[in-house]
């Protein structure tokens, strides 16, 4: 017991307590080609350690007494300070990945000892997005997105438009991340992926842009309901839809406008009042859709001949 009491003095007063703290919990991580530092919590001590040695996956790799033996795998690769016990380890490769265990006896005092491991990475390069070659549309079309990468892969995190991917009823991921299905697609999976591929050391985003073809859908007229005869009238007609619609006009049933999606009318007269009707069809998907604008005059009976008056006077006045 009183061994025990003075081991416990020793380690308040030195700082050095037989595997508690002596090193980082870890695991410690590097990229291959770089370096690490196994870090001590040890304080220098008065007199120097009479031994520090380091041993990994049950091999020595260093002692240091009186002099340094290195194994000669490790030699030129790694850097003792013997003031701590701390262990710089360069040139790293993927087999430096395991357990290490650091001794040390100091003089006069108990000997000590921390473990800690190391896991080794390749840098994660190459990544990109592929998938299928077909066009796609909604609620016919299945696809999916694949993420591939070279190194070592220890996540692999998907991003749309700059948000994080959702699983849904119609979107589902792989065991490990790498593929996305979408089974059917639909006008929400149109846009630009992001597949972040990382590992602790490391990490590169592809990009991908998916077109889902869709539409029309959530079709308009812009433009007035009322208008004051004799004015200027313009009507935009517009819609969701990937690739964008084409657009044609009806009035009152019959056509009058192809190809675009601006109705003009130069001057609103009483034969011009009446239903407008805009078609948009989507020349991929094939499907169609519209919407219909009552125009009205904004004045009663008597104030189209007041206008029509005013015209003639106007004319005529042109004319002298």
């Amino acid at each position: 017991m009183l061994r025990t009491a003075a081991c416990l003095v020793l380690c308040v007063l030195t700082g050095m307590c037989v595997g508690e703290g002596v090193l980082p919990p870890g695991p410690l991580s590097g990229a291959v080609g770089g370096k690490v530092k196994f870090t001590t919590t040890l304080r220098p001590p008065e007199l120097p350690f009479v031994s520090v040695s380091w041993t990994f996956e049950g091999v020595n790799i260093i002692t240091s007494t009186s002099t340094n033996i290195t194994e000669p795998g490790h030699a030129n690769r790694i850097t003792l300070d013997r003031s701590t016990g701390a262990l710089e380890l360069r040139s790293l490769v993927l087999e430096d990945s395991g357990e290490y265990l650091l001794t040390i006896i100091p003089e006069g005092g108990q000997q000590v000892q921390g473990r800690t491991t190391l896991q080794v990475y390749d840098l994660v390069s190459g990544a990109t997005i592929r998938s299928p070659s077909a066009v796609l549309i909604e609620d016919k079309s299945y696809t999916n997105l694949s993420c591939e990468a070279s190194g070592s892969i220890s996540t692999r995190e998907w991003m749309k438009d700059g948000r994080p991917l959702r699983q849904t009823d119609r979107l589902s991921f792989s065991m490990n991340n790498k593929t996305v299905f979408m089974q059917p697609v639909e006008s929400s999976n149109h846009g630009t992926y992001q597949c972040r591929v990382s590992n602790p050391v490391s990490s590169v985003t592809a990009t991908y842009d998916l077109t889902v073809n869709f539409g029309p859908h959530n079709i308009s007229i812009s433009g007035p309901s009322a208008a004051a005869p004799g004015g200027r009238v313009t009507l935009q007609c517009s819609a969701d839809s990937v690739p964008p619609a084409n657009f044609s006009w009806t009035f009152n049933g019959n056509e009058t406008h192809v190809n675009t999606s601006m109705y003009v009318i130069e001057r609103l007269q009483e034969d011009s009042i009446g239903n407008y009707t805009c078609t948009a069809r989507n020349m991929v998907t094939m499907m169609e859709n519209s919407t219909v604008l009552n125009l009205r005059a904004s004045c009663t009976a008597p104030c189209w001949s007041f206008v029509l008056l005013l015209v003639s006077a106007l004319t005529l006045r042109e004319l002298l």
